[in-house]
């Protein structure tokens, strides 16, 4: 028998939002971030403005979470369009959260404190 295994969706990781028209804005993802999936911890650059996979100990920017991106982009060899929640008032699923490979708590923990200070907060 096969097993079907469920991928993330687009807004899975969201349980509730004050208003998608509000919380979201398309942005770009820069070139070299990969494919990437709902749900990922964005950290936004400072020089152009893209967004980027969050890398904490960068110090271009994206070493502050700035967002969570809604749906799949793929940037592996150019800039990609893509929504992104960017502020709040939002509660999103923990759980559902992708973080960056070899985070820290303590980065954990800096990554949803910038979150809650745009008024994205987990439970």
């Amino acid at each position: 028998m096969t097993t079907l295994v469920k991928g993330q969706y687009p807004g899975g990781f969201l349980v509730w939002e004050v208003l998608r028209d509000f919380t979201r804005e398309t942005v770009t993802i820069t070139s070299g971030a990969g494919k990437l999936a709902p749900g990922t911890v964005l950290g936004r650059i400072t020089t152009g403005g893209n967004y980027t996979v969050l890398t904490p100990g960068a110090s271009n920017g994206s070493q502050t979470a700035a967002g969570l991106l809604w749906s799949q982009a793929d940037a592996t060899d150019a800039d990609a369009p893509a929504v992104v929640l960017v502020r709040g008032p939002a509660i999103v699923n923990r759980h559902e959260i992708i973080w960056p490979e070899g985070i820290t708590e303590g980065q954990t923990n800096t990554a949803l404190t910038a979150l809650a200070a745009l008024g994205i907060i987990q439970r």
